[in-house]
């Protein structure tokens, strides 16, 4: 008897029953990860494990991982096919994490572009390593995080990038105008590992977890079919990476509150608020020493600087110079939003308005959802003005000829000794789409038709909501 075919038959013997949000909980692999006890507390913690393969913490990471979606690592899996891997395979992956001799395989390079320049490496693993991970990740995260400071936000539960652009904005309020917005050169690729692993050490006292831990970080990394060893770093891409960099920067935040600074951290941006520029050069050059010595952490100078709050951005949001400063969408933002949107309407050349605004509608909604707090609301009208001339701009490149121009501009209500001098002007389609005829022949109301919201009216919808 086939192995796959005993396998047919113990997923269809009986109904699946539903848990939470609709994932199967069936006979095979959750119900084979049921083990006893899971209360742990502090340094105490010595059987984790237990905990991690759990099966109530295996069907919470399973749901997460479905939900994340994500590319498939180095073994090709997607993520619809780890249920049915986990029903044949999971007696034996449990048993090797009990005893400690679990190894993850390889994370799959990949590399994408930096806002400001460069490359940003991420590091994919598994569908199955991020199965475990965000089980590990379920039991590490109410050991660790009640511990870190309140001043960190970044991966943290219940608190948000808002959260801290808020709390940036109350330090300014308070007189501390000078700000020190320290960037860590490549710092999920400089995590050292020893100087992270003494830092989980200090609460996980489970040797099996502690060790799978070591594991993913040492993982290798494949590109182009070699799997190159890593002796540093944390590539982003899977779930645990958050926590460890919290777990590692953590003692940067208690060094700031043991000198009585007013901070805010999200992840590796970190910016320190005083009241003058000596203070602040004071303060970054000392960090900079604190950082190298402790944690073996390297500071960007070049990206680094002591300025004023509103000559810099912190989380894509800027602030006015005001006494109570308000929160503004910050010039780099704003350039990244229309780097974005381009691709959409080169696309969209040889497409229905229709549904480049389909596609165009949810991207606008993200982006104006996250700078919802900005007070400044003289941009969103900018960039609705802006959004809708390159729309004009789509038209006027797909009527191409100038005849099909005059029959255009005259279906759509232009006289017809405008729509001709309009049409054989001669000038380009940017000039053209800002032009009145244009503006007169494909009106607001036109793209409002076609489902195109205003990010103006959007702002406003959702502060209302706050």
């Amino acid at each position: 008897m086939h192995e796959g075919d005993a396998d047919t038959r113990a997923e269809r013997s009986g109904p699946l029953r539903k848990a939470g949000d609709g994932i199967a909980e069936g006979p095979g692999w959750a119900r084979q990860a049921c083990t006893g006890p899971t209360e742990r507390s502090g340094e105490q913690a010595t059987e984790l494990m237990e905990a991690v393969v759990s099966r109530e913490n295996l069907l919470a990471a399973h749901r997460r991982v479905l939900r994340n979606r994500g590319a498939p690592g180095v073994d090709g899996m997607r993520v619809e096919d780890l249920l049915p891997f986990c029903r044949r395979h999971w007696r034996d992956i449990r048993e090797q994490l009990l005893s400690g001799t679990y190894r993850p395989q390889p994370v799959r390079k990949v590399e994408i572009p930096k806002p400001g320049g460069g490359v940003r490496m991420l590091g994919i693993p598994t569908v199955l390593d991020r199965l475990i991970q965000q089980a590990l990740l379920q039991v590490l995260t109410p050991l660790f995080d009640p511990t870190f400071s309140e001043h960190s936000y970044g991966f943290r539960p219940g608190r948000s990038a808002h959260d801290a652009v808020l709390a940036a904005r109350r330090h300014m309020a308070a007189g501390h105008r000078w700000v020190v917005d320290m960037d860590l050169e490549k710092f999920f690729d400089r995590v050292n590992h020893d100087v992270l692993m003494s830092r989980v050490r200090r609460r996980v006292k489970d040797k099996r977890v502690l060790r799978v831990i070591n594991r993913y970080l040492q993982a290798g990394m494949m590109e182009g079919g070699v799997v190159s060893p890593r002796t540093e770093g944390t590539p982003q891409g899977g779930p645990l990476s958050p926590l460890l960099s919290n777990i590692l920067l953590d003692e940067l935040d208690r060094e700031l509150e043991r000198r009585g600074h007013r901070f805010c951290r999200y992840a590796d941006d970190c910016n320190v608020y005083v009241r003058s520029r000596v203070a602040g050069e004071r303060v970054l050059a000392s960090l900079e020493r604190f950082l190298h010595q402790k944690l073996r952490l390297k500071v960007n100078r070049t990206k680094s600087a002591v300025a004023r709050p509103w000559e810099r951005k912190f989380l894509g949001y800027s602030v006015t110079w005001h006494q109570m400063p308000r929160l503004k969408v910050s010039a780099e933002s704003v350039k990244r939003f229309k780097s974005a949107l381009r691709p959409l309407f080169r696309a969209g050349r040889g497409r229905r308005i229709g549904t480049v605004i389909r596609d165009l509608v949810p991207k606008l909604r993200g982006w104006v959802a996250y700078f919802r707090l900005a007070e400044v609301k003289g941009l969103f009208e900018t960039l609705d003005r802006w959004i809708r001339r390159k729309l004009r701009v789509l038209l006027w490149r797909q009527w191409k000829h100038w005849k099909t121009r005059i029959k255009e501009l005259i279906r759509r209500g232009l006289p017809v000794r405008r729509a001709v001098y309009a049409a054989t002007r001669g000038r380009g389609p940017w000039w053209q789409a800002g032009s009145p005829a244009m503006n007169q022949a494909v009106p607001t109301a036109a793209f409002r038709r076609h489902g195109l919201i205003r990010l103006l009216a959007e702002h406003q919808r959702l502060q209302c909501l706050v």
